[in-house]
């Protein structure tokens, strides 16, 4: 008689975590926010640096339902109101496969981003791709959920500026990784 393997059910996702540990702002300790999550029923959850970063497992596969449910539990845990954006780790496959950065010669001084969007990406007013007048900041291109871009230090502007241009054109809710931060949530 053979013996049967169990199938994982459960799906990978990353949390990424708006507004928290940056600055100063909505200090939080990522093992607090790692015992929220497992509070919550998540299984295998760790935290990813300290930017608001939680890889866990769900059976569940309604992310808006689990982006509510998580927001709801982090009110409670932290009483502070916490905008999560979650993405699979195959969705985080995917925009690897793509090579969104291909091309793009990394030095010290260059940055590589992914915004993630709560909603579609519609911009107001610029046309993608966008480079800022001095080239120092650039949006390669948009999804429907992200939206990729690059940042040369070098050249004056800062990770703040770059954060204030994004914020204008998609709007306050979304949130801002490296995109060695992404790749590590993937390991």
């Amino acid at each position: 008689m053979k013996k049967k393997l169990a199938v994982d059910k459960n799906i990978r996702y990353v949390a990424f975590l708006r507004g928290i540990n940056v600055g100063g702002h909505a200090p939080i300790l990522m093992a607090d926010l790692k015992r929220a999550f497992e509070r919550l029923g998540f299984s295998d959850v760790r935290s990813l640096l300290a930017s608001g970063n939680v890889v866990f497992a769900s059976a569940r596969a309604d992310q808006k339902g689990l982006t509510n449910e998580i927001e709801s539990g982090l009110k409670r845990a932290f009483k502070k109101d916490i905008r999560v954006i979650l993405r699979g780790l195959d969705d985080l496959e995917m925009l690897r496969s793509a090579a969104p950065f291909k091309g793009i010669q990394v030095t010290p001084s260059i940055r590589l981003y992914v915004t993630f969007l709560s909603e579609k990406a519609k911009s107001r007013t610029i046309s993608i791709p966008y480079a800022s007048p001095q080239g120092e900041f650039r949006i390669l291109q948009a999804t429907s959920g992200e939206v990729f871009s690059v940042l040369d230090l070098s050249k004056g502007m800062g990770t703040p500026d770059a954060m204030n241009i994004l914020e204008k054109e998609f709007g306050a809710e979304v949130t801002t990784r490296n995109w060695h931060t992404v790749l590590k949530a993937m390991a």
